[in-house]
């Protein structure tokens, strides 16, 4: 089994590579994960730095001792993929955040689409977009990231037509496309966006601006998935035939 991963904000070893990991992971990693003397341990600030550690001692409830001796810089992987997940109603946003995170997505752009039950505003919105990077961090922890999604803030339709058009490559997820996804033409770096619609799906208005950006209509399959899945299925076909999972 890998080992297990701790969120650092920085990597200021004391004398001797010795570190000291304290506060709520800290706790975890002494009163939950019970790690003891000799096991291996991964920090990383989750911006893709990472170090392999060793367990020297643990110290009341909350203080993980360890021995740092070089840090590391995982490269970004190409080609990057964004995830625009239009708001899902319920927990169904953390649900798709929790599955991207694993499979791999680099950024997931929260997106107010008309047709969205949910609205973000106010400080329920910030309460949300909170979960939501919460949701990452702890899923990027237990899928043994070392480099977590960047969670953006919310973004209008507007704000997504200008993400689509610096995109390499931009697609909607819709019944009106003519060609399946698994038969785009990929790049082999550079930056793929894809749009998930919610559940009222994505509207003409925003299908419209959206292809005018420069994005395709592309079809997933012969089901209707979830808003919550969708994205999800998607970011799987892309990092497979991308070569990112190969």
């Amino acid at each position: 089994m890998t080992a297990p991963v701790f969120v650092v904000e920085h990597f200021d070893a004391g004398g001797g590579g010795r570190y000291v990991l304290d506060g709520p992971e800290g706790r975890h990693a002494v009163s939950v994960k019970r790690l003891r003397p000799g096991e291996d341990v991964v920090l990383t600030d989750g911006t893709g730095r990472w170090a392999d550690c060793v367990v020297l001692d643990t110290e009341g409830k909350d203080r993980l001792i360890v021995q740092l001796d070089s840090v590391s810089e995982e490269p970004q992987d190409e080609p990057r993929i964004t995830v625009v997940q239009a708001l899902p109603k319920g927990d169904r946003g953390e649900l798709a955040v929790e599955t991207m995170t694993e499979v791999g997505v680099d950024a997931i752009v929260p997106w107010a689409a008309s047709r969205c039950i949910t609205q973000w505003k106010g400080d329920r919105g910030l309460k949300a977009l909170a979960k939501w990077r919460a949701t990452a961090r702890e899923a990027g922890k237990q899928s043994r990231r070392v480099r977590f999604p960047d969670i953006a803030d919310t973004a209008t339709s507007k704000q997504v037509a200008a993400l689509l058009a610096k995109a390499d490559f931009a697609a909607v997820l819709h019944e009106s496309g003519e060609e399946y996804l698994a038969g785009a033409e990929l790049p082999a770096e550079g930056e793929i966006v894809l749009v998930v619609g919610p559940e009222g799906g994505v509207s003409p208005e925003e299908l419209t601006l959206f292809t005018q950006a420069g994005a395709q209509a592309y079809r997933l399959g012969p089901s209707v998935l979830r808003t919550s899945t969708a994205g999800t299925a998607a970011a799987v076909l892309l990092l497979g035939r991308s070569g990112r999972w190969s």
